[in-house]
């Protein structure tokens, strides 16, 4: 029974889903910046001079990690856990928490993951024509905007629960 009690608490559930933010978003960011750093490399080795080029398009996937990190520092501030005093919810507040993470921690797993893939072919852009940097850069940035909605959905639900 008291594990139960600890399950339904609603500081857990919210932390949970912070948790899940940071997590998810975090391992499809890691996923897809490996997924074009191998990429590169194999670019980077024939043609060092690509170095900054194929850079950028790495870095264009990390973006998720930061927007699931982002999202978990608003519900710890929310809750007190960061600046300020630890409020106590209800369950169905952290059940709102955990739920108002879920768009960033999911689309953000899954939208590194295309972003990564997008970005690792931008990577064959740039090794046979680096001028069409920009394309490549687009192509991956549009994958981006996805996470960028989930984000905005997190942060207004967030910002919805009332505590």
């Amino acid at each position: 029974m008291d594990l139960l009690r600890a399950l339904l608490n609603g500081n857990f559930l919210a932390i949970l889903g912070a948790s899940f933010a940071v997590i998810f978003a975090g391992m499809g960011s890691a996923r897809a910046v490996g997924m074009v750093g191998e990429a590169s490399a194999g670019v980077i080795t024939e043609e060092p001079e690509k170095f900054a080029q194929a850079l950028l398009l790495q870095a264009l996937p990390g973006t998720q990690g930061i927007y699931g990190l982002l999202t978990a520092f608003v519900i710890l501030y929310k809750i007190g856990i960061v600046g300020g005093t630890v409020k106590e919810l209800t369950p169905v507040q952290g059940l709102l928490f955990l739920v108002a993470a879920l768009p960033i921690a999911i689309v953000g797993y899954k939208s590194a993951i295309a972003q990564g893939r997008t970005a690792a072919a931008g990577i064959g852009i740039i090794a046979k024509r680096p001028q069409e940097l920009v394309k490549a850069v687009t192509f991956a940035a549009m994958v981006e905007t996805y996470a960028v909605l989930a984000l905005l959905g997190s942060i207004l639900m967030i910002f919805g629960i009332q505590i």
